[in-house]
């Protein structure tokens, strides 16, 4: 059947047999499911085994296109990479820009489901319509970006896209990032690490079919009347002069910016690492992905001192506030090499920084021996990074992230591990964001921004509120942010240029041809967010709402400085906001799924699923 949108194959990658097996893309993925991570949910809660090792052969990597991408419109050069985290011990996704997505789609396929293991590493290549297992030793022990341009170079093509790991992803360092195009990396809940298990160096992607288009002349209509409203956007021009850059004041500015394993919200030397430092001292170009615009890929070098030369695709906020502020690190050139240093060794920049911090304040409370690097340093803090990603001495327990190294030192650790459900908290201090706490607390993959960025709404009605709308706000952003994940397709023209949502109701009509309204596209939405909680449940079935908590440190310790100084979250309030995301959810006192909930949302097989493992879910 052909669908506008889909080139209606999927790869299934053997890596154990060998073996390359195409299936029709069935109406269930595609009504229901829509694209990216719906595919990638329901693969996962059908095909990967309860209580496996996210390592062993059993767990699959889903690289997943959506109906959008690869159309003629700002942002569809997304790609969504899914599989059960090392971190979490659950479900886990992450997407990345640029174009690889377009890449795989014209090669024609939507999806690869790469399964089982190598005994050697290998590479997988994808050109118009053909698979292959190639050999990688020659590229093993190879930097991610290194990786990238000796198979360029090999295949004598710069036009492939690449999706490559780095060492960190070879020695299954557990929040192992993956990196595409240099400077784009699929960066959360250790994929990279999932492919390094499985012995897979990089996937390739080039092709030359066309994409179909159910209505090229309402794509076009919808497409236009959307760049037209970017481009006379006076925040596109700044977002294209900083990129996510121009968030370190902001979040400075509003008590917000990690500093020191976030036992700080506000930095003495923000402006030393802000967008204007990185604007004015190391910012030599723009990079933008497919058809973008609204280009926020800054391109940085380094043109003085001991890292002169230096070049990097970044920093974005996310980078320049965990391994800089939360690293106490003073000079943008220390992030800029700092940054560079994490993407060849194919690391999360959020974890990682996460992590250093962690650790040099659990050096400085006596919980942890064995560490040279202290805040500020940026010669010791690369070698502690680099100890990590070969897991050298002291780098092998902190490879393992915040959560498993706080079990390891005892309670102390725990209280001040910046982690939710194993996830490092992204950038975000939210003791004075109730909105933004409860958001990081009942992310789907552990604690990250990407589900609901809240903290503006707390900003807008009152930063120590705890009131009922802010948790239907959380739910209503878990949707829509969840929905560009899904069409596979990026969220900033929405939330930075204040898009309307109506244009991509359009654009995905005028593409597949379906006629899903903006209601039907948020009910797949909220479909896949009670699925990937129905995998934690399903994975740890005692799972009930003491996990739906942010760390002990934001009730317990009030913030030092700032406009802010005293607040820290309230327990009971944030109990009591957490019951009201439960009831408008539909899910139980313990953040269960209720059964009618889960058959209101045609998930009925996941309500058999749990039950067969004895979890227990009320009636409503």
């Amino acid at each position: 059947m052909v669908r506008g949108g889909y080139m209606n194959r999927i790869a299934r990658v053997d890596l154990t047999s060998r073996k390359i097996r195409v299936e029709e893309l069935s109406d269930e993925l595609v009504m229901n499911y829509i694209g990216g991570r719906g595919w990638g949910a329901k693969i996962i809660w059908s095909e990967v085994p309860r209580g496996i090792d996210p390592f062993s052969p059993e767990n699959k990597v889903v690289i997943a296109t959506g109906p959008l991408t690869g159309a003629y419109f700002t942002g569809t050069g997304k790609t969504t990479l899914c599989s059960k985290s090392p971190l979490t011990g659950a479900y886990g996704d992450s997407n990345v820009g640029g174009r690889f997505g377009v890449e795989l789609k014209q090669a024609g396929f939507d999806a690869l489901i790469i399964e089982g293991s190598s005994n050697e590493p290998v590479y997988i290549k994808v050109f118009d319509g053909d698979i292959s297992i190639e050999r990688a030793e020659h590229l093993w022990g190879l930097g991610s970006i290194e990786t990238e341009e000796v198979i360029k170079r090999d295949l004598n093509d710069r036009s492939i896209s690449c999706l490559t790991i780095g060492p960190a992803g070879e020695n299954k360092v557990y929040f192992a990032c993956i990196t595409s195009d240099f400077g784009r990396q699929s960066g959360r809940t250790g994929i990279g690490a999932v492919l390094g298990s499985k012995k897979v160096k990089a996937v390739v992607a080039s092709g030359s079919m066309d994409i179909p288009i159910h209505d090229v002349d309402a794509m076009v209509e919808v497409a236009q009347e959307a760049y037209d409203y970017c481009f006379k956007s006076e925040a596109q021009k700044a977002w294209i002069r900083q990129g996510t850059m121009q968030l370190i004041l902001w979040s400075n500015e509003n008590s917000a910016l990690p500093t020191k394993n976030m036992s700080e919200a506000v930095y003495e030397k923000a402006e030393m690492i802000s967008g204007d430092a990185m604007e004015s001292r190391v910012k030599i170009g723009n990079h933008g992905c497919f058809c973008c615009a609204m280009p926020c890929g800054q391109i940085s070098k380094v043109k003085e001192g001991r890292f002169a030369g230096t070049i990097v695709e970044g920093p974005e906020y996310e980078t320049a506030a965990m391994i800089g502020s939360n690293c106490a690190l003073d000079s943008i050139e220390d992030v800029v090499k700092l940054n560079r240093v994490c993407d060849e060794l194919g690391l999360d920049t959020i974890s990682t920084g996460s992590v250093v911090a962690f650790t040099i304040e659990c050096k400085r409370r006596g919980l942890l021996r064995g560490v040279d690097a202290d805040y500020g340093d940026v010669d010791r803090i690369i070698r502690l990074v680099e100890d990590i990603a070969y897991r050298r001495g002291i780098g092998d327990l902190l490879a393992q992230g915040t959560k498993r190294i706080a079990e390891k030192l005892g309670q102390e650790a725990l209280k001040i591990a910046m982690q939710v459900k194993g996830l490092e908290i992204s950038a975000y201090e939210s003791r004075a964001a109730p909105a933004m706490a409860l958001a990081y607390g009942t992310c789907d993959i552990g604690a990250h921004h990407n589900r609901a960025w809240a903290i503006t709404y707390d900003i807008k009605v009152g930063r120590m509120l705890y009131t009922p709308d802010k948790a239907k706000w959380v739910i209503y952003l878990q949707h829509v942010r969840s929905l560009f994940d899904i069409l596979t397709c990026c969220r900033l023209p929405w939330v930075e240029l204040s898009l309307p949502l109506k244009y991509y109701e359009e654009l995905y009509k005028a593409v597949t041809g379906i006629n899903y309204e903006l209601k039907d596209l948020l009910l797949v939405a909220e479909r896949v967010y009670n699925l990937t909680r129905c995998i934690w449940l399903r994975e740890y079935p005692e799972m009930d709402r003491s996990w739906d908590y942010p760390p002990p440190r934001w009730f317990e310790e009030e913030l030092p400085s700032g406009p802010f100084r005293g607040v820290k979250l309230d327990k009971q309030r944030y109990s009591e906001l957490l019951d009201e995301y439960y009831k408008l959810r539909g899910w139980d006192g313990k953040g269960r799924p209720t059964k009618s909930k889960l058959r209101e949302l045609g998930l009925e097989f996941v309500i058999e699923g749990l039950e067969k493992l004895h979890v227990k879910l009320s009636e409503n």
